[in-house]
């Protein structure tokens, strides 16, 4: 019984039995292969060639449902497209397709970049546990969803342990790893892109795409986000997530991150405070990346002053674990701050302010304070607050500091930041989707805003905010107007059966990102 369910006769099972030896490491997508029945929407072709039978793609339902699920208790809401559509609709059981809830379409709004008419069903107050998949007369029937209040466990899960899947440098065991298992990689020594003659160990970290490549700045911005869902809602991350470092009495995502942390040290060149920019993997079309050799590019200034921010804000972070390490982390940072400040003025890079604002959070060092009222004096502040990632993540650092801080300029910030979310929000209630950005390759723009209303939320709670940011969890997973998972590939319809750009949890800043969304939902 498919979970995409159309009028008449069940349709025809195909099955392929695909046999994967696994020769590399890269970043892994996430999910199980999945075989299952096809309504019949779906059209079956053979290709002689190949001796299989390909299936070309099913027709996309006009049910819109978040094909993840909705948390029991949690407000629940489903999209209609078109026109002519019936007064109600049908809540039916999965496994006997009885139905067990009727609501009413309503709410109809014109969507003016699709050029359609879409409607709303909304089942709030029904609240039992389980499988189901929406049905009405004309439109048909959506895909399978899930009622549960872990609904987003399985998800958060995963997007937390990819990064553990990519880890460079060691042997992925079955027990931890399952079928992403693999012996170990770039373990030779690397050579320096600029001097071949000259060897420097780079092993470790986490391979960024699918080209085992490890970026320093991208993985900074990914400790920088995880680091922040941490701090914002720590009872979300437990030590008993299945890797390695569980049970050590620090939570699994601070070891994960750690991980990154002691790579991206063997990146700084000690005698000069500088960090290489990335350690990229040099292979042919035909070479196994995880036997390819390593080159590491040179010094550069992007890379030093992301590498000083976030090690400024993980010995923070990770003071009330190792005081020694956290210590050692921030001796690192400060290395590079002044590698950085011999070679540009701080207070005309927005990467320097956030670095200021974690080396300041850390330290209390006035230095670091100069350089933020540098920034603050600029009648451009409160708008490079607004648009730059870097000046955000400083600015909310700063309000975040028990160090002495000037109140109005605080005050400024939180203005601006309140004055940025009511704008994502205004775009959201705007939008037939209830996101502010609705082109499916842009995700990582709608998880940055969704950010943004998770912070506000931390800091000045509303039922609004809440409910908003868990729209954006509903549009990623399905309700939106390709009606794709856009997260992972473990459902129904996914990114991979679309075409789209890869699912969410295969690209590492926006998984980052990702958990931000999920652990602000179930804190």
């Amino acid at each position: 019984m498919t979970w995409f369910r159309g009028k008449g006769k069940h349709g025809i099972w195909v099955a392929l039995l695909i046999v994967v030896m696994l020769t590399g490491c890269t970043w892994h997508g996430s999910g199980v292969d999945a075989i299952t029945d096809k309504g019949e929407q779906d059209q079956v072709k053979s290709d002689p060639a190949l001796g299989l039978s390909i299936e070309t793609p099913k027709t996309q339902p006009s049910i819109l449902v978040d094909q993840n699920g909705y948390r029991t208790g949690a407000e629940k809401m489903i999209i209609f497209r078109g026109e002519g559509l019936p007064k109600q609709f049908e809540i039916r059981r999965v496994k006997d397709d009885a139905v067990v809830y009727t609501g009413s379409i309503k709410d109809r709004r014109y969507n003016q970049s699709l050029d359609e008419y879409d409607s709303y069903g909304y089942f709030t107050d029904f609240q039992t546990d389980g499988q189901y998949y929406i049905h009405a007369d004309v439109v048909g029937s959506s895909y399978a969803f899930t009622i549960s209040d872990d609904v987003y466990q399985k998800i958060f899960n995963t997007a937390c342990k990819q990064f553990y899947l990519n880890r460079c440098g060691i042997a992925l065991t079955e027990e931890y790893a399952g079928k992403h298992s693999h012996s170990v990689c770039h373990s030779s020594p690397a050579h320096l892109q600029e001097n071949q003659a000259k060897e420097i160990d780079v092993i470790g970290g986490w391979h960024l795409n699918e080209k085992s490549d490890r970026d320093v700045a991208t993985g900074c911005r990914v400790i920088d986000n995880l680091l922040l869902a941490y701090e914002m809602n720590p009872d979300s991350f437990t030590d008993a997530s299945d890797i390695p470092e569980s049970g050590n009495g620090i939570p699994d995502i601070l070891d994960e991150v750690k991980y990154e942390t002691d790579w991206l040290q063997k990146m700084q060149d000690p005698s000069s405070g500088g960090v290489y920019a990335a350690a990229v993997t040099l292979q042919a079309d035909s070479t196994n990346p995880s036997q390819a050799e390593v080159s590491v590019e040179p010094v550069n200034d992007t890379a030093t002053i992301a590498f000083a921010a976030s090690m400024a804000r993980f010995s923070y972070i990770y003071q009330n674990f190792d005081k020694g390490y956290a210590t050692k982390c921030l001796q690192a940072s400060d290395l590079a701050w002044q590698y950085y400040t011999s070679m540009e003025k701080a207070s005309e890079h927005p990467q320097a302010f956030a670095a200021a604002a974690e080396l300041y959070r850390a330290t209390g060092d006035r230095k670091y304070e100069k350089v933020l009222t540098d920034f603050f004096r600029k009648a451009s502040f409160t708008e490079d607050f607004r648009a730059d990632d870097s000046m955000f993540m400083g600015g909310i650092t700063y309000l975040l500091t028990s160090q002495p801080v000037n109140v109005q300029t605080c005050s400024s910030i939180m203005k601006a930041l309140l004055e940025k979310t009511e704008q994502i929000v205004d775009d959201a209630n705007r939008d037939t989707w209830y996101v502010s950005e609705t082109d499916g390759t842009k995700t990582e723009q709608m998880l940055s805003d969704m950010r943004c209303l998770t912070v506000t939320n931390h800091v000045i709670y509303s039922h609004e905010y809440t409910a908003m940011i868990e729209n954006y969890a509903h549009y990623l997973m399905g309700r939106n107007p390709g009606a794709v998972n856009l997260v992972d590939d473990t459902t129904e319809y996914t990114w991979r059966d679309s075409k789209t750009a890869a699912g969410v949890i295969s690209q590492p800043v926006e998984d980052a990102q990702l958990i931000i969304l999920i652990s602000a939902i179930d804190s």
